[in-house]
């Protein structure tokens, strides 16, 4: 951690709020005070000039996959299921040195992109991810692939004590360690069975953190459920009494009203992936909203067109528009500040930090990105929260805090060795037959 004292910056507080010629002292890890002037004579410690840039809360992907980063490229005109027939057949012949370059390339994408924050959604070897994860500094909760589908390839298939067993020694390894936690997970509900939905959600309670599942992703999957259970699958979660407010529904996209009345009932979370989920089908996000579930917004891992939030945030505008603003004569359906509530306060939830990440605020802990605005395509602005949505890409992002603590510089990595990677990748790519 450092002593770090940022003037003269413009910041966005929360969505919503904004505010210029701001300074931000930083203590211990967290903020210690935001005022329009602060002394810095005997301060001791790194001051930055904040001209010039703009200083707001990190953003936070719901939902990740590092162990689909190699996969970039490769599936975006791949004809559906791709889980069954491109996705699952890739990540058998994951090895640990492979997870490791996965999850150092992810680390490195998020971090320069402004991401400082992730959930990700299980995968395998993930003590190697979860290795790199803690050196990198990010904020981050991990779990494993946890699936006892018997006629999984034999590469991946376990019982459900054995599925349950590699998330509890990632628990074990690496909850708390660094900037990171542990969620328990079940990776595809119709391949898990009774017997492990119920010991994954035991060991949440018992270690209380969070279970998180995909949900509703697609119309098989869902009919699926109804097939094997006669319920949809929040109906059959509900009756098995493991939904609470520490559940994550990833997807989320084809809900019943009565799932959705279940969701809010049980103060489940829910997370939305743009890019990926446009092409099966486009979620009720503003009716959720409106009954106060919170929804956050994930990239679903590189293999759906990368890890930058703000490409998502992008596309995620355009769709509610045209799906429900145009129906509905509402253009402004899905309002800047809205985007950024599910992205930043709403991802704060799902990553289990209400209260004390999504501000820059006294008290709150200093994970902050800074935007160089000095640039054509940013400046002038007449409404600073709609430029950021409108025209921030990930590259304009040159600064970033974490928990008091810079990970990069005016673009500079310093927690990870990005020329190495770089290598190691561009390496692989070639090993690989890929240009």
């Amino acid at each position: 951690m450092e002593n770090i004292l940022i003037k003269n910056t413009l910041i966005l507080v929360q969505p919503g709020e904004l505010a210029e010629n701001q300074d931000i002292l930083i203590e211990n890890g967290s903020i210690k005070n935001v005022n329009h002037y602060i002394d810095s004579t005997n301060f001791k410690g790194t001051v930055v000039d904040g001209r010039n840039y703009l200083f707001m809360p990190g953003l936070i992907d719901s939902h990740i996959h590092t162990g689909q980063q190699l996969l970039r490229g490769r599936i975006l005109d791949a004809k559906p299921i791709i889980w069954t027939r491109v996705m699952l057949p890739f990540e058998t012949q994951l090895t640990e040195p492979k997870m490791k370059l996965s999850a150092e390339i992810a680390a490195l994408e998020m971090i320069t992109s402004g991401t400082t924050g992730f959930v990700e959604s299980g995968s395998y070897h993930m003590m190697s991810a979860a290795s790199v994860y803690a050196q990198s500094g990010l904020r981050g909760a991990l779990s494993s692939s946890t699936m006892d589908d018997p006629t999984l390839p034999s590469a991946i298939r376990m019982n459900a004590d054995e599925a349950i067993q590699q998330n509890n020694e990632l628990y074990d390894n690496f909850n708390t360690i660094s900037n990171l936690k542990v969620y328990y997970s079940l990776r595809a509900l119709n391949a898990c069975s009774d017997e492990l939905i119920l010991k994954a959600a035991d060991m949440a309670k018992k270690h209380h953190t969070f279970l998180e599942a995909h949900m509703n992703e697609y119309p098989a999957e869902v009919q699926g459920i109804i097939d094997r259970t006669g319920q949809h699958p929040y109906e059959f979660l509900e009756s098995l009494d493991v939904l609470g407010p520490r559940f994550i529904g990833a997807h989320s996209i084809f809900l019943t009203s009565h799932e959705k009345s279940i969701i809010q009932k049980h103060h489940v979370k829910i997370c939305h992936c743009p890019f990926s989920n446009a092409g099966k089908g486009v979620p009720d996000t503003p009716e959720l909203l409106d009954h106060h579930i919170p929804a956050g917004i994930g990239t679903d891992g590189a293999a759906h067109g990368g890890l930058s939030l703000w490409n998502e945030m992008k596309i995620f505008r355009s769709v509610m528009n045209l799906r429900h603003g145009v129906q509905k004569h509402i253009p402004n359906i899905m309002p800047s500040k809205r985007i950024f509530n599910m992205t930043i306060t709403n991802g704060a939830q799902i990553l289990n930090e209400q209260g004390s990440l999504g501000k820059i605020k006294a008290g709150y802990k200093a994970d902050l990105i800074g935007i160089n605005i000095n640039q054509p395509h940013l400046y002038p602005s007449g409404n600073w929260q709609n430029t950021l949505l409108e025209s921030v890409n990930a590259n304009d992002v040159t600064e970033m805090i974490i928990g008091g603590k810079f990970i990069m510089r005016n673009r500079e990595v310093l927690t990870l060795d990005q020329e190495r990677i770089m290598f190691e990748a561009r390496k692989w790519s070639k090993e690989n037959g890929f240009i």
